[in-house]
């Protein structure tokens, strides 16, 4: 049987994941933005990662479109749009979709499921998560630049699609209960911002001692405000999200002799919130460091840490195009927990 997949929100995680599932057989069309439609209809799709696997697709087996008039054959939809456009996206479903076809959500941040689930109820709508990231690169090339698979929460409705991801190299790692694995994999997303700020690949940036210790504080940040809201992240690494914390903080000679056994990290991988600020689009920080804030509030504590990062992309995305040093960054950062104070101007995006 040949499944039919729409993916709708087809940046670089959605043709990744998408061009995948069309190599392993599927009948697969993209929706997104015209530029990068064009890009893989004019030359295909050549998908690579770091440990060597290359994929190529022809620009013949696969559809591209820029409104999800496929949603209404597709037995799996694949929701992989910035959070901001969650409920936008979903609601270009309503009246396109069949009541059978399941919808997975795989975005970054907390609840986006359940946005979508409020705007197509009759669906079977699944919360995931992709643990890795994807470097677009010219000519249709998209390279996965850090290890990982797909976390999803589990359901029978994915029993049927299971082989296919299977086939495609991306295995559906199915939990019971996938918050745990959404609150771990935003501490791990917190590095996006100190990423972004930086101007430099993540290996680069996560190899000088100065951006690891601005890590360690967001993160310390978060886990504190995660045990008083009684939640306990999953551990994605060889260590433990608090033990994660303390390695930060080693030397640069130390972190090297263990990074490598913990995360891997290709050189030509960046985070998302680097390549949209370089396209000048609106980032996800409100729902990585402004997630943190938001909890904060909730249970009465104060993240000056992150609130500060939320405030410094901000400045980024209205065209500060300052690149922060490690050194500067850091004492920008310790400056903003010593003073114990965020700014009350920011609204949270759960306002």
């Amino acid at each position: 049987m040949t499944f039919r997949v729409t993916v709708l929100g087809a940046g670089s995680i959605g043709i990744f994941v998408g061009g995948k599932l069309a190599a392993a057989g599927a009948d697969v069309t993209f929706v997104g933005r015209p530029r990068l439609l064009d890009e893989i209809s004019g030359n295909g799709l050549r998908l690579t990662d770091l440990d060597g696997g290359a994929d190529r697709v022809a620009p013949g087996a696969f559809a591209v479109a820029t409104e999800p008039t496929s949603a209404a054959t597709a037995d799996l939809i694949l929701i992989t749009v910035k959070s901001a456009q969650t409920a936008v996206s979903a609601e270009q479903l309503v009246g396109r979709v069949r009541p059978d076809t399941v919808v997975l959500s795989l975005q970054n941040g907390i609840g986006n499921d359940t946005v979508i689930k409020e705007i197509l109820p009759a669906c079977v709508v699944l919360a995931g998560m992709v643990m890795f990231n994807v470097v677009h690169r010219d000519g249709g090339n998209f390279h996965r630049g850090t290890a990982g698979g797909l976390a999803v929460a589990d359901d029978p409705a994915l029993d049927r699609f299971a082989p296919l991801f299977a086939r495609a190299g991306l295995p559906l790692d199915r939990h019971a209960d996938l918050l745990p694995v959404q609150w771990a994999k935003l501490l791990l997303n917190l590095n996006n911002p100190i990423n972004a700020l930086s101007g430099l690949p993540l290996r680069t940036e996560l190899g000088e001692r100065d951006y690891r210790r601005c890590l360690a504080l967001a993160q310390a940040e978060a886990l504190a405000v995660m045990h008083r809201a009684q939640i306990r992240p999953a551990r994605l690494t060889l260590l433990s999200p608090e033990l994660m914390v303390r390695l930060l903080t080693v030397p640069d000679l130390l972190f090297s002799r263990f990074a490598g056994r913990v995360v891997a990290v290709d050189p030509q991988a960046r985070s998302s919130m680097a390549d949209d600020l370089a396209l000048g689009r609106k980032t996800e920080i409100a729902w990585l460091s402004g997630e943190i804030v938001s909890l904060g509030r909730m249970v009465g504590m104060s993240t000056p840490v992150n609130a500060c990062l939320v405030e410094l992309i901000g400045a980024a995305e209205r065209g500060d195009s300052r690149r922060w040093t490690g050194p500067d960054l850091l004492a920008r950062l310790r400056s903003a927990k010593c003073d114990g104070a965020e700014d009350p101007a920011h609204p949270s995006h759960r306002a």
